[in-house]
């Protein structure tokens, strides 16, 4: 991603770079982008992609090709300039930030603390929790009873591991990523008051993940660093846009 900000910082021609901060509301993507260029040029879709981008975007247009950059990590001010200026961008991927990842799901975790994407303190393990009992009658309450029992004393183990591993770098903690199964993620949260002090600092939540192991983590970090970035080609012949994907990249 910094190689591809390098070759735009190189382009020559006439460009302008427009930067919007996480939580821009649409209306103001819009403005801010009819200030860019004409509105008949705009992309279809572009406003509502950068409005509902969790982390803000970066926006370069020099005719008749324009990118759209959707960073990891939050663009926090509105920037308006002539030619490819690509500092802001190049500032927050280069900063090495420091994160906690969480992962979970009933019956395994991993936890991990990266500084950039360099992981420096991990821990990974299991627990026992029984599938859910099909049968009807008394003896699925009692397993159900059994099993919420499981539940909580994995949930606890969790927390334990969780507060080990990551209480020596609260202070200076950037951000923290949950991942895993939405309600054993929300399950832990409830049950683990530590994790409360992290409430302003979650980055976001990774759910497409598969059971927590070591390589999981691993492959977790690349996935926070990665940056989307569409590239769109205008066709003068036809007077329209063609979006045409670039494959995300990682910094």
């Amino acid at each position: 991603m910094l190689g591809f900000l390098d070759e735009l910082a190189l382009t020559e021609g006439k460009a302008i770079s427009l930067y919007l901060p996480q939580g821009t509301p649409q209306a103001r993507v819009e403005n801010l982008l009819g200030q860019v260029f004409a509105t008949p040029a705009i992309p279809p879709g572009m406003a509502e992609v950068i409005a509902g981008s969790g982390m803000g975007a970066a926006f370069f247009w020099s005719p008749p090709r324009m990118y759209l950059v959707m960073p990891p990590f939050p663009i926090v001010e509105e920037y308006i300039t002539a030619g490819y200026d690509v500092g802001l961008l190049r500032s927050l991927l280069s900063h090495d930030f420091l994160i906690a990842l969480v992962l979970v799901r009933l019956g395994a975790y991993s936890i991990g603390i990266c500084r950039g994407t360099k992981l420096i303190d991990s821990k990974t393990g299991t627990g026992l929790v029984h599938a859910r009992h099909k049968k009807g009658g008394s003896s699925q309450a009692r397993f159900a009873r059994h099993r919420e029992k499981q539940i909580e004393q994995f949930l606890d183990r969790v927390c334990g591991h969780v507060q080990e591993h990551i209480e020596p770098y609260a202070r200076s903690l950037d951000y923290l990523i949950y991942g895993g199964a939405r309600t054993t993620i929300l399950s832990l949260r409830k049950q683990c008051p530590f994790l409360s002090q992290f409430e302003n600092r979650i980055l976001r939540t990774l759910l497409d993940i598969p059971e927590p192991r070591k390589a999981v983590l691993e492959k977790a970090i690349g996935t926070v660093w990665s940056t989307d970035v569409i590239e769109w080609c205008e066709d003068n012949s036809t007077n329209s846009n063609d979006a045409i994907p670039i494959r995300p990249t990682t910094n």
